[in-house]
């Protein structure tokens, strides 16, 4: 089974690689992004954090529904048309909502009320969706977490959790109350309290059998509940009319080999983890027979993948890390939290046209994997890897209209990073324009790859670029990008080193060809750090990347430096006339506002100067340059703000001229450029239909005059773990 999986993405992934699309094949495309922060209440305070989790959609496709819990609330997006998705209402909750289906014309919603883990209590409430305004509320008594509806309309189930208390004993269970499975009847489309039952699910599993620990419920087209006991590894098959349990079985675990296991900034696929269990997740039902479970992980964690189970308990597919080394391929592998590998959390299922699709959501990776499924005993196919927002907990399949959907819960506004926000996907034949950089396979495992920093073209080889990595890596490493290819390729990777082993303390922000062979690459350094500070430094590598020379700042300039430091290379001239240019992101302690210096450093002297370049204002946010490149006559910089999503005001690439100009001294008064705007990146950041990232960090010219710049996904760490390369084709650099 595990063979037929890799054979069938290997046969994928090639044809991706060699750009040859299938004849009418129908793909997923992200159209729109919506900031669930648009969707609050004129007198609300937007500065807390605002999400959107669990989501649901109206029965004719048009309205979603979705579980804001910081704010105790419902948030509704109008879809009517899904590139242009709308505020549609917001409504206020008696507690935090877990989970909402819609059914007709009610949201019925889990909300939990308690004020603590050990007396958990909670209610069903009931929504009429026209006024938004609660009818009614059915008690639960404890914590409730998922909610589905059977297809014929006739219930709803709800798992009782009681969640534990992850702060007491390291979260282990048991921790009583012992959580349950409830069911309620529906009668002519309204919540029967009167009806409410609940099943025992205690005493099934081995593991802390007196706490059962409900975690998600979905309903097959027989009126079965397939039920996830998440902290006890174990599933319940229930018979949602009579309410009995018509089956159990522990989830069981998995042996992943090859993961990357060490917390040491350096994605490696070499590691192991044996017999970890899957601890399911979300749960959905593929047809009457089989269902399939997310395997987050979540307690004794890390199994990394997704199961489809018969529902008398034998495995019929197991994904083990295949999914993993898909994130790692398009540089989505959160290494920063790879005990846990990208915690598969959430799962969808819908039927478009004659596909039966599984769509499986990595938490931490950001990603969403889009598969086929082939029927019972048989491998599915992975179509397509979308990009997920940020943490996506809430996936959801419209077939009807061809859309998917996903909502994601982290609002990351208070660090400078994109808010909450519900994403929609649309399913057209055409090519898939995500991702736009993928890894190839060495020793038949993807490379990892992220954070990427700076760019420069190999003037050896048309097509090919150089690109470096950042400090989020413990290592800084030289990437080859084959630009030919769509996606573009990442083909080859080096690590600098010094002396034999990897270099430490690099902060790799740009890189430039030097014409005697080798690379300039500038180091940005933090000389404000409590521990291991660094400056800003200037390193020489060979071709092998190792490093022959570092060129420190002279002490007028280090005394001055802040941490915005080194953020792009160039070199202009050749032998005695070589100058080596260095674009410093912000002003340092002896820069008037405004003002941020391009420093020329002179290899045959060993001198420096410096001119200054200004910058541009925006409110809300700073500004500064990312990245420069030579061209004929001048220099190319990238000048941008800090800001993301909507907030964001300026991207974009100006030219300066060195005609006339001549270096300063250090401590002299310096020459200030006068600056031409090439190209407002705005525009071209909007095109993905995501949110507009915010850190445009390589550009890069070819030979044939063809531009191109590329976007740091800062590891997966507080961000989507998207990177954009976008192609801007020819500029007008006059």
């Amino acid at each position: 089974m595990r063979a037929n999986f890799l054979k069938a993405t290997a046969v994928a992934l090639l044809a991706s690689t060699a750009f040859t699309p299938a004849v009418a094949a129908e793909v997923f495309n992200r159209v729109a992004t919506f900031p669930v922060v648009n969707n609050l209440p004129a007198d609300a305070d937007k500065s807390k954090p605002t999400v959107s989790e669990i989501i649901s959609v109206s029965e004719d496709g048009k309205l979603l529904v979705y579980t804001d819990s910081p704010r105790k609330a419902l948030g509704m997006v109008d879809i009517t048309d899904p590139a242009q998705p709308k505020a549609a209402g917001f409504i206020q909750l008696e507690g935090e909502p877990t989970s909402v289906k819609v059914v007709g014309d009610r949201a019925f919603a889990a909300v939990n009320t308690g004020e603590n883990k050990q007396n958990p209590t909670g209610h069903l409430a009931t929504i009429d969706i026209a006024s938004k305004k609660v009818v009614s509320k059915c008690d639960l008594g404890g914590q409730p977490d998922s909610v589905a509806a059977a297809a014929d309309k006739s219930f709803l189930t709800i798992a009782i959790e009681n969640e534990r208390d992850e702060d007491l004993s390291e979260g282990a269970i048991p921790q009583m109350p012992s959580g349950s499975l409830a069911i309620v009847n529906l009668k002519g489309g309204e919540a029967d309290c009167t009806s409410t039952r609940f099943v025992d699910v205690r005493n099934l599993s081995p593991i802390a059998p007196d706490d059962a620990e409900p975690e998600f419920v979905d309903v097959n087209g027989k009126g079965e509940i397939a039920l996830t006991l998440q902290e006890n590894n174990h599933l319940v098959v229930v018979d949602g009319k009579s309410g009995k349990v018509i089956d159990h079985f522990p989830a069981g675990s998995v042996t992943l080999d090859k993961i990357d296991t060490k917390k040491d900034g350096v994605i490696a696929l070499t590691g192991k983890a044996e017999d970890v269990v899957r601890e399911p997740d979300a749960v959905e039902w593929l047809d009457d027979d089989r269902f399939v479970t997310a395997n987050e992980g979540d307690w004794k964690g890390g199994s990394r993948g997704f199961t489809i189970f018969n529902k008398d308990g034998k495995v019929d597919y197991e994904s083990g890390a295949s999914f993993e080394y898909e994130a790692v391929r398009i540089g989505h592998y959160p290494d920063k939290r790879n005990k846990k590998g990208v915690e598969v959390e959430g799962i969808a299922v819908g039927t478009f046209g004659a596909d039966r699709l599984i769509f499986v959501g990595a938490e931490r990776a950001s990603v969403v994997g889009v598969y086929k499924d082939n029927g019972a005993g048989k491998a599915p196919t992975l179509l397509q890897m979308l990009p997920g927002g940020v943490g996506p907990e809430g996936l959801l399949a419209i077939p009807d209209r061809k859309l998917f959907v996903t909502a994601s819960e982290a609002d990351n506004r208070e660090d400078g990073g994109p808010g909450s926000m519900v994403t929609v996907y649309a399913r057209a034949e055409g090519t898939a324009n995500y991702p736009t950089i993928v890894s190839a396979d060495k020793d038949g495992l993807p490379s990892g790859w992220g954070a990427l920093s700076g760019a420069a073209v190999d003037p050896a080889n048309p097509g090919q670029i150089f690109e470096v990595t950042d400090s989020f890596y413990s290592q800084g490493r030289i990437l080859t990008i084959d630009t030919t290819k769509t996606p573009a390729v990442i083909t080859g990777a080096i690590t600098v080193t010094r002396d034999g082993e990897p270099a430490k303390g690099l902060d790799l922000e740009g890189i430039a060809v030097r014409p005697e062979g080798g690379f300039w690459l500038a180091s940005e350094g933090n000389p404000d750090k409590k521990e291991n500070a660094t400056n800003s430094q200037l390193i020489r590598v060979n071709a092998k990347g190792d490093v022959e020379e570092i060129v420190e700042l002279p002490d007028a300039l280090k005394s001055q430096q802040t941490r915005f430091g080194f953020e792009g290379v160039a070199v202009t001239g050749t032998g005695a006339d070589q100058i080596v240019w260095l674009a410093v992101q912000r002003e340092w302690k002896d820069d008037a506002k405004g003002m941020t210096k391009l420093l020329a450093y002179k290899p045959s002297d060993k001198s420096w100067g410096a001119v200054y370049y200004p910058l541009d204002k925006v409110e809300g946010g700073w500004v500064g340059l990312s990245e420069i490149t030579a061209v004929d006559g001048g220099l190319i910089v990238i000048e941008r703000d800090n800001l993301v999503g909507d907030a964001a005001r300026l991207k974009k690439l100006t030219k300066v001229s060195l005609k006339g100009v001549t270096p300063a001294p250090i401590g002299g008064t310096l020459p200030v450029l006068t600056k031409t705007t090439v190209r407002d990146l705005l525009p071209d950041l909007k095109k993905p239909n995501g949110y507009v990232l915010d850190k445009v960090e390589s550009f890069a010219i070819d030979k044939s005059g063809e531009a191109l710049i590329i976007t740091d996904n800062d590891g997966v760490d507080g961000s989507s773990g998207e990177t954009q390369f976008i192609r801007l084709g020819k500029l007008n650099l006059n």
